[in-house]
């Protein structure tokens, strides 16, 4: 077997990974692609996806999706524009989920490309014709893609997330050859989602490692500095801005606010969801709300005692512009939970150029920033930013909460990888900046003694 690194590679997003099989009789090869997504982050980073891929699109077999999060599904409509006709395989809930976010990237991608006057990146059409070509199956439903053997496990990262494993018999040797692909690894205690599962054997695993240099909050932690948080911007009578991403991010500070709010441990005020993309997936969780393949049990007996865990005192949604401009009418304080996570667009950047100034106000950052982004200037102490062509100072409070990453950090990953050690022959790490895939590199050697490289963007590795 051959393995590509055609994104993520010393990099944090754009995940796109090809393995190829041996080469039969007349010297074809089954070519399976996991992952197929977006650069994200400053505008010249997101320049990366006008590039044509590096392979063939019409010669790959299968794209096998990890989860829905675009920096690992967001230039499918692209591949298939490009000529992809294979099959596309995830868990239901993550086709669901990325139909939404697509539907909302192709939006964005539209505007942007009549703004620099040049055709979008794909189209409605592309977006469409892609799912149907989508299969979802449930964890653990055996796959066979000719000579490969495929099964989905819950990587606990978000609703309907996985790892994937792979495995294909060495026609020389005659034994089985196992891959594992990581995708996004879930945190510990994730209040929605099922625990991550773990793995036991395999030879090779292509890993995460976004924050392989570090160590979360604790979750009764995050919750009690997001109480703090809001009881500050109450006091301060300003307004508390949380750039969060549509999926997962929002909905898990829904959940956690629900409990403060029903537990009168913070001040009644208007709290506003105004995101479009965040309602709209707020409905597929709600969907899968009794399935226990994917929900928490917590919560689902939660949702079974009729706690409508997305619908509590003072939470409005605002799924229009006029409703989202309504929201400078409302009187501070107030909480306004918007996208983008990086603040490089959507209507938390209209709340940022009105907000920023304010020094009774709060900037609460709970995703990760990607360098260069305007979310991590800000948080590393830029005083001046440019907004909609303008300066606009930042007088405002900035913070951070760590603890609500989806991502595992330095101990959970290690913790995932621990089961693996006795079999695993090589370990890949990637979608990570390079110095902390560097950290993570030197922590595994040391405590598990696994062979493991960091690769390089168009790499190519011999299994």
């Amino acid at each position: 077997m051959k393995l590509h690194f055609f994104g993520g590679a010393k990099s944090v997003t754009g995940a796109n990974y090809l393995l190829e099989g041996n080469p039969n009789a007349k010297g074809e090869t089954t070519k399976l692609l996991i992952d197929c997504g977006m650069t994200q982050g400053s505008k010249k980073e997101s320049a990366a996806n006008y590039e044509p891929f590096q392979y063939d699109p019409a010669d790959i077999d299968a794209l096998l999706i990890t989860h829905a999060h675009v920096d690992h599904t967001g230039r499918i409509p692209f591949l298939y524009k490009s000529g992809f006709r294979g099959k596309i395989y995830s868990t239901a809930p993550t086709k669901d989920f990325a139909e939404e976010l697509l539907i909302d990237s192709q939006g964005l991608l539209e505007r942007d490309a009549e703004e620099r006057g040049n055709p979008p990146l794909y189209t409605l059409r592309d977006v469409n014709e892609s799912l149907d070509i989508w299969q979802g199956l449930r964890y653990h439903e055996k796959l066979r893609i000719k000579e490969f053997d495929i099964e989905f496990f819950d990587a606990g990262h978000i609703l309907g997330s996985s790892f994937i494993k792979i495995s294909a018999k060495d026609e020389v040797t005659d034994k089985v050859k196992t891959i594992v692909f990581s995708g996004d690894i879930g945190n510990v205690a994730t209040p929605l989602v099922k625990d991550t599962e773990v793995i036991e054997e395999a030879d090779y695993a292509v890993m995460e490692a976004l924050y392989g240099d570090r160590l979360h909050e604790v979750a009764t932690s995050r919750k009690d500095r997001l109480e703090d948080a809001i009881e500050e911007a109450v006091t301060a009578g300003g307004v508390l801005m949380i750039p969060a991403f549509a999926m997962e991010r929002t909905q898990e500070l829904l959940y956690e606010m629900n409990e403060l709010v029903d537990n009168h441990r913070i001040p009644r005020v208007p709290i506003f969801i105004d995101s479009p993309l965040a309602i709209k997936l707020i409905a597929i969780y709600k969907k899968y709300s009794d399935d226990p393949d994917y929900f928490d049990p917590e919560a689902i007996a939660l949702f079974k005692k009729g706690d409508e865990i997305f619908n509590f005192p003072g939470l409005k949604f605002t799924l229009t512009t006029e409703q989202s401009k309504e929201i400078n009418a409302v009187p501070a304080p107030k909480i306004i939970i918007a996208g983008s996570g990086m603040s490089e667009g959507g209507r938390m950047i209209h709340h940022e150029y009105r907000y920023l100034s304010d020094p009774k106000s709060t900037l609460l950052f709970i995703s990760y920033q990607s360098p260069y982004s305007l979310g991590r200037r800000i948080l590393e102490g830029e005083k001046m930013v440019k907004i909609f062509g303008e300066d606009i100072i930042v007088r405002c409070r900035t913070n951070s909460i760590g603890g609500y990453s989806a991502h595992a950090d330095q101990k959970k990953l290690l913790d995932w990888l621990r089961p693996m050690k006795g079999s695993l022959k090589k370990l890949f790490l990637v979608q990570s900046e390079e110095d902390t895939a560097g950290i993570f590199q030197t922590k595994v050697r040391d405590e598990l003694a696994i062979d493991t490289e960091v690769p390089k963007q168009n790499m190519e590795v011999d299994l």
